[in-house]
């Protein structure tokens, strides 16, 4: 059962990032689409999954399409009781509705003094009056989830990852690309969301693609990205340790170098996502144990 789903640009896409979530973290399997979102063809893209106008959009197995990250959430759970989106308890999850709704319809000065960018940090930023409220309000949200439902050992909002964590996934990155002003239990939120492995993904994707001008912050100077730095590889010449590629399995084509060692992939895109972060591929950092130990 494979859902079809369609997104904007990574980098800046952050109702694209919610729809995409939804799918990874709960291991649900989706062919993924990038749809023109800042090229000019978004509706050309789009057109077989019509009335939607934006991205995300999903296609179910049976062929519905489903757009708005609200309905594609309740959807998946629906369809998917086993995945836990949503927090088991009726409380917990009464109250995991009630963020995401908030999220989903609220923070307007956020959402337009700050749009998600994942390429640094936007430097000598001031945040407004309302931008400040907006981020007094997100944090009671996540205080008053963290007091009720969670739990020492972990950083998410309700104990388990859950949907109000992956719609709040680009407010950690607005939070984080701007540099904005939080309390330290909302800091070890963010880094939560910088240091997880999909999100980082997510991110490495979006950085093989460059912009001129850059969406939302053209001429703006960047800080690095306070997420994990990443081990430094560079694009090689072969031949690699292996012949396939860690993700298609084809005969490998593009080379990067990492601890000195060459590694193949079967095109540049395969390449420079995982130059972006080598470590946040599961599939390459197996592949290396193997062929290494």
């Amino acid at each position: 059962m494979t859902y079809d789903l369609y997104i904007g640009d990574q980098s800046f896409s952050s109702w694209s990032l919610r729809g995409w979530l939804m799918f990874e973290k709960f291991d649900i399997p989706a062919r993924t689409h990038l749809a023109g979102l800042y090229s000019g063809t978004l509706k050309e893209d789009l057109e077989e999954l019509a009335p939607a106008r934006y991205v995300p959009v999903m296609r179910t197995p049976e062929g519905v399409a489903i757009g708005d990250t609200l309905a594609m959430g309740e959807t998946l759970a629906e369809r998917h009781p086993e995945a836990g989106l949503w927090p088991s308890g009726p409380d917990a999850r009464a109250l995991a509705r009630w963020l995401v709704a908030e999220m989903h319809s609220g923070f307007g000065a956020l959402r337009g003094d700050c749009p998600m960018q994942l390429l640094g940090v936007v430097e000598g930023f001031v945040p407004s009056d309302a931008v400040r409220a907006d981020l007094e309000r997100i944090e009671t949200l996540w205080t008053l989830a963290w007091e009720k439902f969670g739990r020492d050992n972990s950083p998410w909002l309700f104990g388990d990852y859950s949907l109000a964590d992956v719609f709040y996934a680009p407010v950690a990155a607005r939070i984080a690309g701007f540099g904005l002003p939080i309390s330290k239990p909302a800091q070890a939120y963010i880094a939560a969301h910088l240091d997880d492995l999909a999100f980082r993904r997510w991110r490495a994707t979006g950085l093989t693609k460059s912009y001129d001008p850059v969406p939302y912050i053209d001429g703006q100077s960047l800080a690095a990205w306070p997420g994990p730095t990443p081990r430094r590889a560079k694009a090689a010449e072969g031949p690699s340790l292996n012949t396939d590629c860690p993700y298609s399995g084809a005969p490998v084509t593009d080379f990067l170098e990492l601890d000195g060692q060459v590694w193949g992939f079967c095109n540049p895109t395969c390449r420079d996502k995982t130059m972006n972060d080598p470590d946040a591929w599961p599939a390459f950092v197996a592949m290396v144990n193997r062929l290494t130990r």
